[in-house]
């Protein structure tokens, strides 16, 4: 049967910017047409997307799936869905599982799953090292011929910088970007939230800016040295986004993400102790939220990524120096991020290339509206609003610090291989 996404927007920047409807069959992309043509088939789905913007698929570059390991925050299944809700037709799930993603056997099993389920696709990323434990490398090669698209210890830092630069030169023969969780672990230790006034009043030991920008620099200067593809993950501080810049402008070879609470929320907002507001890095200050959206503004943050790090409510309902770093993200993310659309801090352009064109880009896959190519697209209506509501979270945890906001605009559809796997 063909589908037929009538009365739509079409935006896929440098390809199409323009009122046109999309013609599927066969899981492909067959047509685009004007909104005038008439159709000869009769056996075909209409799709009425009058007043909404369809897009290349979505993709989430920095998700984490919890499962092997781990299903009681998250499965790959549970993931997937609130991919599909949040508007993704793609994610990279984190090593980060137990066992960690450090051989092609974990490796083929996330892909394997992810296949049975015909939900949002995953691209796996795998450990940098063995067992993310920073001190000899994993089977990369293997981990890549399975279908890995980068390496990382996301979660971890890698600590010894000897280490880091031979993985930087054996992934640069591999042609295989490596996302870096910069964090200098001797200046976080025992930390819990952003230091500054805010932490000194609640008493919480607290994270200076300088453990990620650190860690930050030495990467560039690394990357610098090898000329290897880094990706900085979670970026939240000034002075990282100022290095980063820095280095672009002198040629280096790197890209970075920021998450949506980093330019939405600050470390003011914790209050009462909540759990859900625990993250790493920590919320920073108003002047780095402010920094972060200047460098979406400027195209020194090329990426929007959830860092979706589903966790037990039990986990979370302990003391806030003992409870786990992490929030969900993949149901609020385009939300949260279409207010940078609305608030005139980015064009819809901009953030259609950090949402979806640029990380296909940065792991090496085509999803242009192009007639031929997979019917992978993402729906959005820019205008709805609504509250979130974490309990209608598709997602197995709830920890969001997002719970009874208004937001607007957000998915209204979400297509995966010519098949709509969301639809609002």
């Amino acid at each position: 049967m063909q589908i037929r996404i009538k009365g739509a927007h079409l935006l896929d920047p440098g390809n199409i910017d323009a009122k046109k409807d999309i013609i599927i069959q066969d899981h492909l992309i067959e047509a685009i047409v004007d909104p005038q043509y008439n159709e000869t088939q009769t056996d075909i789905k209409i799709i009425d997307a009058k007043g909404l913007i369809v897009v290349p698929g979505l993709i989430d570059i920095h998700v984490h799936l919890r499962e092997p390991g781990q299903e009681y925050k998250e499965t790959i299944e549970t993931g997937l869905a609130a991919a599909a809700k949040g508007g993704f037709t793609a994610v990279c799930s984190m090593p980060n599982t137990t066992p960690v993603n450090d051989n092609s056997q974990v490796t083929k099993f996330i892909i394997n799953r992810a296949d049975e389920l015909g939900l949002s696709k995953v691209y796996p990323t795998g450990a940098i090292t063995h067992g993310s434990l920073g001190k000899t490398l994993a089977e990369i090669y293997d981990m890549k011929q399975a279908g890995i698209v980068a390496v990382t210890d996301d979660g971890k830092p890698v600590e010894d910088s000897k280490m880091m630069q031979q993985a930087l030169e054996y992934c640069k023969g591999l042609d295989i970007p490596i996302f870096v969780h910069a964090e200098e672990l001797s200046l976080t230790d025992g930390g819990s939230m952003n230091a500054g006034p805010f932490a000194r009043s609640w008493g919480i030991k607290g994270i200076p800016n300088a453990a990620e920008s650190i860690m930050v620099v030495r990467d560039i200067a690394l990357s610098e040295l090898t000329g290897t593809a880094v990706h900085f993950c979670h970026i939240s501080t000034r002075e990282s986004v100022g290095a980063i810049r820095q280095a672009k402008k002198r040629g280096v070879n790197i890209t970075c993400e920021t998450a949506p609470h980093y330019f939405t929320l600050t470390d003011e907002n914790v209050k009462d102790h909540d759990t859900n507001f625990k993250m790493n890095p920590p919320l920073r200050s108003e002047e780095d939220r402010q920094a972060v959206i200047c460098g979406l503004i400027d195209g020194t943050i090329d990426v929007i990524a959830s860092d979706h790090a589903p966790h037990s409510k039990i986990e979370k309902d302990v003391e806030f120096d003992r409870a786990p770093f992490g929030i969900v993200g993949l149901e609020t993310s385009l939300s949260l991020s279409l207010k940078l659309f609305h608030d005139n801090f980015l064009t819809m352009e901009d953030l259609v290339n950090k949402m979806a064109k640029y990380p296909a880009e940065l792991i090496g896959i085509n999803n242009d509206i192009r007639p031929g190519n997979m019917a992978d697209l993402t729906i959005i209506d820019p205008d709805g609003v609504y509250k979130i509501d974490p309990e209608k979270f598709k997602s197995k945890s709830k920890n969001t610090a997002f719970t009874g906001l208004k937001v607007k605009g957000g998915p209204f559809l979400t297509m995966v291989n010519g098949r709509v796997v969301y639809q609002r």
